[in-house]
Parts: C-alpha cells; structure tokens; sequence
C-alpha cells in the first residue's frame, strides 16, 4: 500500500511529507500548534528584521532531516524498523516542545529553575498519556534509554538534525550566509559504527564547515550584543512584574501569565497537569500583550522597562574578554543615578552585568566520531588540523555589562 501523507512547502527545504498516523496526530495537537506562536530565535529580530519563524516550522524542518537521514542509514543496510523511524521522528518534533515564549530568552525565568528540556519530556509524557503510551519509544530515544543509541544521537548529539536544521535555516531566515552548510552532503556521510553515529572520512571538510558556521552563527547571531542587551531587558521586565504581583498588585494579562507570575513551581511539579495546561497557553503574544499594557502602569519602573522595549529604547552594552569588576558596575549605576535620581531605589533593573559562552566543538560532550576506510573511528578534534586551533579548543567567554539609556 501507497503511505498516506500531507506535503508542506518549507522555505528551506522544499517540500516536506508529513505521514499520516502518530506524526500528523502530534503536528495537529494544541501543544504542538502552539509553537507557531513563539519566535526560533526570540527577540532576534530587533536586529535581523526577517528572523521571526518560529518554531513549529523548525520542528517540522528537523523531522524532515531526520527522515533523510534514517533513509541514508538504510541504504547503507544499518536496521531501522518503520517503529523505530515513527519514533525517531516523533522525538525530534517533540524535542523543542518545551520552550517558552522567545525559546531561549526566557529560559528558566517563565518556570524558574526548570530548563526547557524539562518541560519537553514532561509534555511528551502528557502526550504518551493522551495516546495509551504510542509515544513509549520516542521518550525513550529522547532520553537515550532506547537500545539504539545512534537514534538518540540524531536527536541530541554534538552532529543532530536539530543543529543542522537550526543553522540552515536561521542563516536563511536573518540573512547571515555564515549559517550555509552542506547539510545534503553531511546526511549522505553519515553512518553507524559499534551502535554510534560516525561520519565517512571522506565527509569531513563538511563537518569542520558546520562547527565553522555553528561558532560563527553564535557570535553574528545568537549572542550578538543587540541581542543579549534585548534579552536582559526582558527579563528584567518579567522579574519587575512578578515582584509587583507578588506584593499583590494586579497586572493586565493573560490567566496563563498571571499564573505564573502569582505561583513558582519546581521540576518536580511538572507531571501537574494544571501546571502543564496553563505553560502550554503561553506563547510570545500573551507576553508582548501584556508589556504593552504595563507600559501604562503605575509603577514607573514596570512602565520604563516596557516602553524600551516596545520603542526599541535598547540598553548600551560594553562586551569585554574580563570579567566587569564591581568598581566598573558601581560607575555605571552612580552616572545612570546622577541623571535619573527617581529611580535610584531600583536601578539594579536598569544596570545588568554576566557573561555569554561559545564553544566550536566541546570537547566534554560526546565526540563526533570519524570512520575511516580502513574501518578505524577517530575523535574528529584528534584528526582535523582546523579544529585544533584555540578557538576550538576552549570554551571562549566574553562578559556584559547592560546600561539602560534613560
């Protein structure tokens, strides 16, 4: 029999089958529908204009990848059953499925402490509930607890679909050409050695441009200073609004976000159901919405905040290679106060400092692993000239220090 399935028309990879069965059962559920309404790469945009898809496209684009990969695997005569490819697409639609609204932005602020990954597994397990336990072995390759280990790896691995799915298309997306890769070419160079993924030698220019692109993406992209100043900014917004809501003053929103804002919740309260309900309400509309009403707020510290971000009134933000020391915090916070003495009692909301991480390849994760002709596997750090410079070597930090313009 002829599969049935649905075609979607992806900007980036063309046209995308969606096979009917548990996979379109998991795209049509509200969870999932849901990531249609939180942005890839969260507040990006104030600086690349064209950088607000979101992440149910990268979802879908990522199960497409997959299934290209499974399909190369395959032919190379590696055994993967229909069951085990139905599960690997499922846990890579479903990998991302725990972010809150600006995917990373807000990362352990909506429920703090409890890391994205968390929630994921949590609303999986939710789901499997809903589907008398059809989702048993998608959690377990997700969790690596599946005999396969290799599928595993597709998902969450130094060289997993997701990676190359997310560079491809954030690249096309802000307009950044350092993000093309040769993800055909990688796929087609992928293999299974001792129940791990390894790349064919042959395959290896291809990998070094990836982790190339990757650490370049990071810098131009992801942690670009307009970028990070936007971020520290919203989180301080939501940090000002939980302390007033907490103090039991009544903020414009949403039921889901005022939720949030009144309760805390720890990672073992993810199987609350109610907890999960109310997470999977959220989406970057409730928190833009509500900024745009606190900036008419009493408090004039919850009202600034929300004005420079809906006016783009960004903080200034230094980057250094050494740390910020607190002389150099302590200046920032005397000149912001001898221009703005009304807001002296809160000024730690108006002046941020931390640090941003960026590795080519870390060497403390799993390896990517590359097969020789002769059958050998050697770690790619090991083998490839380009990868032993320092910059791929060690992690490289560089620290912040956020000063609002008021």
């Amino acid at each position: 029999m002829v599969e049935s399935y649905k075609i979607i028309n992806d900007p980036v990879h063309g046209f995308v089958n969606i096979p009917s069965g548990l996979i379109l059962e998991i795209i049509e559920h509200p969870y999932f529908q849901r990531l249609r309404d939180i942005k890839q790469l969260g507040l990006t945009n104030l600086v690349y204009p064209g950088a607000t898809h979101s992440r149910l496209l990268h979802a879908i684009g990522a199960m497409h990848l997959m299934k290209e990969a499974i399909i190369n695997l395959q032919n190379k005569s590696v055994s993967i059953t229909k069951e085990e490819e139905e599960a690997s697409l499922a846990a890579i639609l479903l990998h991302d499925i725990g972010h809150g609204p600006f995917s990373h932005a807000l990362e352990n602020n909506i429920i703090r402490g409890v890391s994205h990954e968390e929630i994921s597994l949590a609303l999986m397990k939710a789901i499997n509930k809903e589907k008398n336990g059809r989702l048993t072995m998608a959690i377990e390759i997700f969790e690596d607890k599946y005999e396969k280990h290799f599928l595993h790896q597709l998902v969450s691995s130094q060289l997993d679909v997701d990676r190359l799915d997310y560079l491809k298309r954030d690249s096309f997306f802000s307009g950044v050409a350092e993000g093309m890769i040769g993800l055909e070419r990688i796929i087609k160079m992928l293999n299974v050695h001792d129940n791990s993924l390894v790349v064919e030698q042959k395959g290896i220019y291809s990998i070094e441009k990836f982790l190339i692109s990757r650490r370049l993406m990071y810098w131009q992209v992801y942690l670009h200073k307009t970028v990070i100043a936007a971020e520290q900014l919203l989180i301080q917004i939501l940090k000002r609004a939980r302390l007033l809501t907490e103090n039991s003053l009544c903020l414009p929103g949403s039921p889901a976000i005022n939720f949030f804002l009144k309760n805390s919740f720890r990672a073992s309260e993810l199987d609350n159901l109610e907890v999960l309900e109310k997470f999977t309400l959220l989406d970057d509309t409730d928190i833009m919405s509500a900024i745009k009403q606190w900036q008419f707020a009493d408090d004039k510290t919850l009202s600034l905040l929300c004005k420079m971000l809906t006016r783009r009134m960004l903080p200034k933000i230094e980057l250094s290679l050494v740390p910020f020391t607190e002389d150099d915090i302590a200046k920032a916070k005397s000149s912001m106060i001898a221009n703005n003495k009304n807001f002296e009692a809160d000024i730690n909301y108006f002046v941020q400092s931390g640090e941003v991480r960026n590795s080519g390849y870390d060497t403390q994760e799993e390896e990517i692993k590359i097969l020789s002709k002769d059958g050998n596997v050697q770690n790619i750090y090991l083998i490839s000239d380009m990868l032993s410079a320092k910059a791929f070597s060690q992690i490289t930090k560089k620290y912040f220090l956020c000063t609002a313009k008021i």
